[in-house]
């Protein structure tokens, strides 16, 4: 059974926690965290909502509606049902479920378009004797998150150009997956629109997964998505939006979502049985939705916007430090403030600065940025930036003495 999600400050609120694994040794008043007795410290995140650090930290409320669902039995699949229908109200799409996270929707999507709601096929998956076996994919969205496609055992089809699209588009074409953004995309042209990809398949009979896990913010991008038809939209639930780590959205359409569900648990004859989703995930997964979609995102950013710029203004302080912004991604502002400076004539190399940032207190994790550090500032508390404004002086005064 997991133990209830919280948040850094209260993991740092050492004295207010419970044991969890009193010792023998230690006094009955002795109240320690769960990761003091791990002996783990956290982080302050200036990478951005990376999965290895746990992407986000869930809205606070969403405790309560968590601990209420462990208390008690519910049908899954009406669950299921019952906040598809609100997902899919929010995102303008005919159905939606809850996933395990954007990748166990991408898996899912690809299930539901190589069987439909064939109980045969579904039973007989990842054989696909006799099943359409290839998705297509423009070379410049291949990512390591294309796996998921990949575990159902299709062979992905690269296409570089639009004519390359439509030849390539044939009677074994099961889907088309779709990279809607990504961290640094900047600088990459998509050959082939969205909207040719959705009429090329609507023509030939497959759908267009779109892998939409990096195009929040804002909310709208969904809505935008679900607006045109989208046939299928893979969405992370634990990242931007906050609520579970372990959860996500596919929405779409009808018949395709019925055929994803099918292909899920808690069905045990089927390919995404392991890609369980329990029932406090699902009603924190739609309350985060519900939060988040009615979110002031332009007031988000300028928060956002304001702390970059006081730690660029700082970072500027150190002697030497070249401080830059990085662009933003195609599809959501996000603030990067990277720092450079010349290693040899500091004695620093950016790797001792990133590790020492990290061994810290407090820890700080951040990106490396060619030759220098990237601090990605889009989900940080208040004051995080002052925070590692104050390591970064430190380091490189407590070098510059030594």
């Amino acid at each position: 059974m997991r133990s209830p999600r919280t948040t850094r400050r209260r993991l740092l609120q050492a004295a207010g926690a419970a044991t969890l694994v009193p010792s023998a040794s230690a006094a009955p008043a002795t109240k320690v965290s769960a990761l003091q007795q791990l002996g783990i410290r956290p982080v302050l995140n200036f990478r951005g909502t990376h999965t290895v650090i746990g992407a986000s930290k869930p809205w606070p409320e969403l405790l309560d509606a968590a601990a209420e669902l462990r208390q008690v039995f519910v049908p899954l699949e009406e669950l299921q049902d019952k906040i598809g229908v609100r997902l899919a109200k929010l995102i303008g799409s005919e159905s939606a479920m809850v996933t395990s996270g954007a990748a166990g929707a991408i898996a899912l999507g690809t299930f539901a378009s190589l069987t439909g709601t064939d109980q045969s096929k579904i039973r007989q998956m990842p054989d696909l004797t006799g099943l359409k076996s290839e998705v297509l994919i423009q070379k410049v969205h291949r990512n390591g998150y294309d796996h998921a496609v990949r575990s159902a055992g299709v062979r992905i089809v690269e296409v570089e150009t639009a004519e390359q699209f439509r030849n390539a588009a044939g009677p074994q074409t099961a889907m088309m997956y779709f990279l809607g953004g990504h961290s640094g995309d900047w600088n990459v042209e998509t050959p082939i629109s969205l909207p040719e990809c959705l009429a090329v398949g609507r023509k030939a009979g497959f759908p267009v997964l779109v892998d939409a896990a990096n195009m929040l913010p804002p909310w709208d991008n969904m809505r935008k998505l679900g607006a045109i038809g989208t046939d299928l939209i893979a969405c992370s639930g634990g990242k931007h939006m906050r609520g579970p780590q372990s959860a996500g959205i596919l929405a779409g359409r009808a018949d395709l979502i019925k055929a994803a569900l099918l292909n899920s648990s808690p069905y045990s004859d089927s390919n995404g049985r392991p890609f369980k989703v329990d029932r406090d995930e699902m009603v924190e997964l739609w309350l985060a939705a519900e939060k988040y979609a009615a979110l002031d995102f332009a007031a988000l950013d300028r928060e956002c916007e304001r702390q970059a710029q006081y730690l660029a203004g700082e970072l500027q302080k150190i002697p030497g430090m070249d401080v830059s912004f990085a662009p933003h991604d195609k599809t959501r502002r996000v603030h990067r403030v990277v720092a450079k400076w010349d290693e040899a004539k500091l004695g620093l190399t950016v790797k001792d600065v990133e590790k020492t940032l990290l061994d810290g207190e407090p820890r700080i994790a951040v990106l490396r940025d060619g030759g220098g550090l990237m601090f990605v500032v889009f989900m940080n508390d208040a004051g995080d930036e002052k925070v590692a404004a104050r390591r970064m002086r430190e380091i490189f005064k407590t070098k510059k003495t030594a």
